[in-house]
């Protein structure tokens, strides 16, 4: 598959993402989780009425949770269904996987982040990030990166160009 068709891909495939996680944080390594959803959910999902840049995932009695991600409700979702669009839903994820984020966790004082929403085989996935916080230097250099990435794109069009 060409990188062309493969970034189409990942795009169509894409619900929400978290730009603000790489910002603001380490990311070690990340997970893909399942979650747990009512119909109205899936649904609302499907239109792309989802934000996770406020959400946090925790994990209690080894199971992973994801607080604070919006969910936006559709119009036309069933009147007699209450919708709690910011509701806790539960991550489906291996015991193996759920152990080793427990220890890192609370043991080695990582967060867990939320990258990304996305598709994968029907189903949403969410994109787990085990991170750590950055420090104000960390975010400036992270700055000062991503503008002169941008600044050497256009010199390199401009060179194309010319």
């Amino acid at each position: 598959m060409s990188k062309n068709k493969e970034k189409e891909n990942r795009a169509d495939r894409l619900i929400a993402a978290n730009k603000r996680a790489r910002y603001e944080y380490f990311i070690e390594d990340s997970y893909e989780a399942g979650l747990m959803l009512e119909g109205w959910e899936v649904k609302s999902l499907r239109e792309g009425r989802a934000q996770i840049t406020e959400a946090y995932v925790i994990v209690k009695k080894e199971e992973a949770w994801l607080i604070g991600a919006h969910f936006i409700p559709l119009k036309q979702t069933c009147t007699h269904v209450f919708a709690d669009a910011t509701r806790t839903r539960k991550l489906l994820m291996n015991r193996k996987e759920l152990s080793v984020l427990v220890g890192k966790v609370e043991r080695a004082g990582y967060t867990l982040i939320p990258l990304d929403l996305h598709w994968t085989d029907g189903r949403a996935k969410l994109q787990v990030g085990l991170a750590k916080g950055k420090k104000t230097h960390d975010k400036r250099d992270t700055i000062k990166e991503r503008d002169w990435q941008r600044e050497q794109g256009r010199v390199m069009r401009s060179v194309a160009k010319g």
